[in-house]
């Protein structure tokens, strides 16, 4: 009986927990939308407006919990503020938008630097070719439950949202790409749905290759052609950018990310 406690009472240490969660989450859930927070919404992220009742609502939803899960950290001198805090997570949320689930479980936390970052280590060009020595980055994705982001970059993104060029939704693809345990061109879907995605995918990552080589016009950025992973995290910045051209250029591969979001940009624009 004895032998028992020390089980009993971790138990119910694991069930306080859980009713502690299920009370905070209710909490924030019931939080109204802080002013300030809406102007953000509002004046920054140019597809909000075109979003429907329920789609705000629900972004707005996922916005609150996103801040209270996820820590945000400064880096080279910067000083986060919410209008940081809100415009990544809306961002972020707006990938998730409609596809219900956990709100990204790996993540734990977003570093932002005022510009561009340096890193030291080789990098893998699109070409195939390897630069070595420093670089400097817009963001990086890891799969320990990091992003970092220049926050110049991600203002630059939403400035304007027609270019394909867009550091927030490109990092944040790779996380969704990590949630089935690597980074590979191909998150979690369903299991009667990778085959399609695989020959899909792989032959528009193929054409993009070949098209990159020889110099031709692409929809999609050239740096999409560096791996699969970075394919994926491209092909994400053009469907929620560029959507009529990207449906246009690669209509199967536009029905597959649209899919996959369960959402069709061309609605936005």
């Amino acid at each position: 009986m004895i032998a028992l406690v020390p089980i009993a009472a971790a138990i119910a240490a694991f069930l306080a927990y859980l009713g502690f969660r299920r009370w905070h989450d209710w909490h924030v859930h019931m939080r109204p939308f802080p002013a300030p927070w809406l102007s953000v919404l509002e004046s920054g992220l140019p597809v909000y407006s075109s979003l429907t009742l329920e789609q705000q609502s629900r972004l707005q939803d996922m916005v609150k919990f996103f801040i209270d899960r996820k820590k945000y950290y400064g880096c080279g001198g910067l000083v986060v503020t919410d209008e940081m805090r809100v415009m990544i997570a809306a961002e972020a949320c707006l990938l998730v938008l409609n596809q219900g689930g956990a709100l990204y479980p790996r993540l734990r936390s977003i570093l932002v630097y005022p510009t561009a970052f340096r890193v030291d280590r080789e990098q893998r060009q699109a070409d195939g070719t390897v630069a070595e020595g420093g670089h400097n980055l817009l963001g990086e994705s890891w799969n320990d439950g990091r992003v970092i982001l220049s926050w110049d970059d991600v203002t630059r993104g939403v400035a304007d949202f027609s270019d394909g060029h867009n550091v927030v939704l490109h990092e944040f693809a790779h996380q969704l790409d990590a949630e089935s345990g690597s980074t590979n061109g191909a998150p979690p879907l369903r299991r009667n749905s990778y085959r399609a995605w695989a020959r899909i995918f792989s032959e528009n990552y193929e054409d993009l290759e070949l098209r990159s080589l020889r110099g031709l016009d692409t929809v999609m950025d050239e740096y999409g052609a560096t791996n699969p992973a970075e394919f994926f995290a491209v092909a994400t910045e053009t469907f929620f950018e560029k959507p009529r051209q990207l449906h246009k250029k690669r209509p199967e591969l536009y029905a597959e990310l649209q899919q996959y979001y369960q959402l069709d940009p061309r609605e936005w624009i």
